[in-house]
Order: C-alpha cells, then sequence, then structure tokens
C-alpha cells in the first residue's frame, strides 16, 4: 500500500512539474516581430502637367517665353512638391527662321503627373521613335496642374485640343502653312487665315488621335479653338 501511495505521489508531483513547465512557457514574451516591410516610397514628383487654364488669348500667349512662364506659374500655384524650383517648358515647336522643336525643350524624362504616375521614360518613348505608343499620355493620366482630368471628347465642354504646333515626332514643320499661330503671337486670325496644330490627350475624335499631332485648329481666336474641341491648353514639361 505504501509503495502505490509513493508512486501516485510521485506521479503527481510529475504533472506538476509538467504543468509548471507549460505554465511558464506559456507566459513567455512572444518573440520580436521579424522582417517588417519597408515604408513605402514617396510618389515621383511632378514634371508632366496639361495647363487647367488659358491666358485666354486664344494662340497668342506670348511666343515660348509667354507659353514657358504659364506653365511656371500654374506650376507654383499648384503647391506640388518641388514644382517652383523646376524649370517648365511648354510643348510647342515654332517656324522659320531658327524654328525650335517641341521635342528639344523638354529635357531627356523621365516625367510623371501629378499623382506620381509615369507618362513617359524619354524623349524617344514620348514619341515613338522605337515604337509607337510607349508613352502613358492618356485621358487617366494627362492630368492638370492640380492632379485633375482635363475633358475630352464626350465631355461638355471638351478641351481635348491641346496646342503643340508640332508633328508627331515633336518637330516643327518646314512647309509654307502656318501651323503655329505665328508662333503663337495671333490670337486673332479667323479660319482659313491662320491655325495652330493641335494634338488629342484623349486620344480621340476624328481619323487622328496622336496624343501631339491630330488636326490643325480651325483658327487663332479663343472663340475659334473653342469651337474645334480646345481651349488653348498647353502640355508643360520640367526639365
Amino acid at each position: 500500500m505504501r509503495k502505490l501511495f509513493l508512486l501516485a505521489i510521485t506521479a503527481m508531483a510529475m504533472m506538476g512539474i509538467g504543468v509548471g513547465v507549460e505554465s511558464a512557457g506559456a507566459q513567455q514574451p512572444a518573440p520580436p516581430a521579424g522582417g517588417q516591410a519597408a515604408p513605402a516610397a514617396p510618389p515621383a514628383p511632378m514634371t508632366f502637367f496639361i495647363t487647367s487654364v488659358s491666358p485666354g488669348t486664344g494662340a497668342n500667349i506670348g511666343g515660348l517665353a509667354g507659353a514657358d512662364a504659364h506653365c511656371s506659374k500654374l506650376a507654383a500655384a499648384s503647391g506640388a512638391a518641388g514644382a517652383s524650383s523646376k524649370t517648365w517648358h511648354a510643348y510647342l515647336s515654332t517656324q522659320g527662321a531658327g524654328a525650335v522643336n517641341a521635342r528639344d525643350r523638354i529635357g531627356a524624362g523621365p516625367w510623371h503627373n501629378a499623382k506620381g504616375e509615369l507618362i513617359a521614360n524619354n524623349v524617344a518613348d514620348l514619341h515613338g521613335d522605337v515604337e509607337r505608343d510607349r508613352n502613358n499620355v492618356t485621358k487617366g493620366s494627362a492630368l492638370s496642374e492640380k492632379g485633375e482630368a482635363i475633358n475630352g471628347r464626350g465631355d461638355t465642354p471638351n478641351r481635348h485640343d491641346i496646342m503643340t504646333g508640332s508633328t508627331s515626332h515633336g518637330r516643327a514643320f518646314t512647309d509654307a502653312a502656318d501651323h503655329t499661330c505665328k508662333n503663337y503671337s495671333d490670337g486673332t486670325s479667323p479660319q482659313g487665315q491662320g491655325s495652330v496644330h493641335l494634338g488629342h490627350h484623349d486620344r480621340q475624335g476624328g481619323g487622328n488621335t496622336s496624343w501631339n499631332a491630330a488636326h490643325a485648329s480651325r483658327g487663332c481666336s479663343q472663340d475659334n479653338l473653342k469651337a474645334s474641341g480646345g481651349d488653348a491648353l498647353l502640355y508643360c514639361f520640367a526639365q
């Protein structure tokens, strides 16, 4: 009997020890979490936008200097990080002596919109020099300096005509016709007496939906530009 009693005590002691060890183990602090994900990188700064408003003087925007100043003014007012310290140029070509190509005014890229979305990595991709449509100029991504969409075909009013004065490869026209409303100094000539070449930021409308070389305007005045589906808006790029 004594032997059985001792065996029972021994068994209970062993169980107690086991429970104690198990409880002690449960009270141990959890190991520190490892491999935590790194914080997300901030979005790329804005280096491309479409002007939300025009000067209101049709295609007479003070030439390249006036156009660049308009881009810079809107960029600074946007409050986007670093926008006021960048050099902004309007995407415009000129004609005649000393003609300028729009593609040569905008730096090397890459360019991002106000939300940090990539528009194009470089000049060749922007213009499809190697492969067509390697850029991301669409209604959903070609945003204003405020990060807002610009009205396109089907919206009221339609504002998808963006002034460029350029061929599809971003170069100046070399024929005798006026494709720039006298290098952006004419805001009055009616249809048939002056025009500026336009692109479609939404890639819609007509037989040519190029972002930078869709068709000529109906004239040079603000009303002329609105009549063809525009508002004297510009593409702006930071170098």
